[in-house]
């Protein structure tokens, strides 16, 4: 089924692109990534959920890859929430959130304050209301490092590879020109706002736990948190406050893959997403 890319505009002036997929009749899902990344990270993921029958809208964030800055640099969980309620407002029935680390935490909070329309189920991605402190620390790192950009695409491709040593190292690099701009300068750089970081605290690394945990008292809809075995962001004290929080919460653990589990092992990550929708929003 043809995949299409549109722009959405939020009532702040802020235009968002996503592609777009399957049945517009159909249950949605939305998927969210996270902080740095782009809409290109859910790629595998959604095409399975297309095939599955579901209407998918994959979009990157407010000052992530095509999507546009936003020009208050206001990129708090509550200015995210309602690029939600724009995209679920759309929808022409049921909805399941599934977000990734940044796109997860806005997700809970615009579930738990009631934000978004008819979203019935909501999957977390290697994100709980506590992230680890030290998992934390490392993204900061990554994503305040390299502010000159690169002067080739080997050198970002060194920077990531350094960042997360147990995915492969590509052969050819060219996939990271998705994440990248060049500039007038001749350098490459990250295609996200550096101002996303100023927030405090910033939304990623995801460190908002105060307004996540006051956020979760309203998330009673099935929840589910795909954890990566090998996740530095997500330990067990934060599984175990997560259910006693949201107690309704499914867990399912994909033990070889770290915190970006859809990259890391896409099939593993599709079986239990895919899993959780047909029990809690079934294509049909």
């Amino acid at each position: 089924m043809t995949i299409s890319t549109r722009r959405f505009q939020n009532a702040d002036g802020v235009s968002l692109f996503a592609d777009v997929g399957g049945l517009e009749d159909a249950p949605t899902v939305i998927l969210a990534h996270g902080g740095g990344q782009t809409r290109h990270s859910w790629s595998g993921a959604m095409q399975r959920l297309v095939d599955e029958g579901y209407h998918v809208i994959n979009f990157d964030a407010r000052g992530h890859g095509e999507s546009d800055w936003a020009s208050d640099g206001d990129y708090s969980l509550q200015a995210q929430a309602t690029d939600l309620h724009m995209l679920t407002a759309t929808a022409s029935g049921p909805v399941a959130l599934v977000g990734a680390s940044m796109g997860g935490a806005s997700s809970l909070y615009a579930v738990g304050h009631h934000l978004v329309n008819n979203v019935q189920a909501l999957i977390l991605v290697d994100i709980v209301l506590r992230p680890a402190a030290a998992g934390v620390e490392k993204i900061t790192k990554f994503m305040t490092a390299n502010p000159d950009g690169f002067a080739t695409l080997d050198e970002a491709a060194d920077a990531v590879a350094a960042y997360n040593p147990e995915r492969p190292r590509p052969s050819d690099p060219k996939g990271l020109f998705k994440n990248l701009r060049l500039r007038d300068d001749g350098r490459l750089y990250w295609h996200w706002d550096p101002r996303m970081l100023a927030v405090s605290p910033s939304t990623e690394p995801p460190a908002r736990t105060e307004e996540l945990i006051a956020a979760s008292r309203g998330v009673t809809i099935p929840t589910l948190v795909i954890r990566g075995g090998h996740s530095d962001i997500v330990d067990d004290e934060g599984i175990a406050e997560m259910l006693r929080l949201v107690p309704q919460t499914e867990i399912y653990n994909v033990a070889d893959a770290g915190h970006m589990v859809a990259g890391d092992r896409n099939d593993a990550f599709n079986t239990g997403a895919i899993s959780f929708l047909r029990r809690h929003l079934p294509a049909v």
